[in-house]
């Protein structure tokens, strides 16, 4: 589909790679611009639309999609950062919000706006989520198991909603220079460069953006020995 002249909404659109995504959507010329965040006082991105919408309230989500009806381009961003703990010793509410962040969030709010996206198609949604998607590294535990959850819920949306002419991107990529990883000592991804290639992959209508060669690398080894993707500690 076509960025310009779609309705966007982007959720966690008030800083990071979400922030990047609503300037580079008014900038590439979307008719309208749904800046999606818990505090939409928040949004500074000039030319959007402000919205509030919490991913993990359903009520808060129904409600943006009822204000939102026009939206042609549902871009699933929201998230939170996994912490550096084992799924054996690390709190059991941490593993527990990942999931509702990550899986149960992204399904509720693409369950709200998928009868408006069928409606507005073509259509598409494009789906922020991870290398560790793939590799599963025993100190981000609950953080990968929940993008991989998000994973297969991505590719099981994308075939319930082709026949309505709603496309479905996953972006994967590695860490971003955004101030939600700040904290990380590793090599970090312009988040403006994968917003434009992630952007790119909608409108070709990709089935996956690898967003570095990182991501490919391990793409790469999925079909290879268990130890290339995630070697053993």
């Amino acid at each position: 589909m076509r960025i310009e002249g779609s309705v966007a909404l982007v959720t966690g659109a008030n800083r990071g790679f979400g922030r990047q995504l609503t300037e580079q959507l008014v900038a590439r010329g979307a008719a309208k611009v749904y800046a999606a965040a818990r505090n939409p006082e928040t949004i500074t991105t000039a030319g959007v639309v402000p919205i509030r919408i919490d991913i993990t309230d359903p009520a808060s989500v129904a409600a943006a999609a009822a204000a939102a009806t026009d939206v042609n381009l549902l871009i699933n961003n929201a998230g939170t950062a996994g912490s550096f703990n084992g799924l054996l010793t690390g709190p059991l509410d941490e593993a527990r919000e990942q999931m509702e962040t990550h899986y149960f969030g992204t399904l509720t709010v693409t369950r709200a706006f998928a009868p408006y996206l069928q409606a507005n198609a073509p259509a598409a949604i494009l789906n922020v989520l991870s290398v560790l998607s793939w590799a599963h590294l025993h100190n981000v535990g609950a953080y990968s198991a929940a993008k991989a959850a998000e994973w297969g819920q991505t590719d099981a949306v994308r075939d319930e909603l082709a026949p309505s002419g709603v496309a479905v991107t996953a972006l994967h990529v590695g860490f971003m220079d955004t101030d939600m990883v700040a904290h990380v000592d590793a090599p970090k991804n312009d988040p403006a460069a994968i917003a434009a290639a992630a952007l790119d992959g909608v409108e070709n209508g990709l089935v996956e953006v690898l967003g570095d060669d990182l991501t490919r690398q391990v793409k790469a080894g999925l079909a290879a020995d268990r130890g290339v993707v995630a070697p053993v500690h």
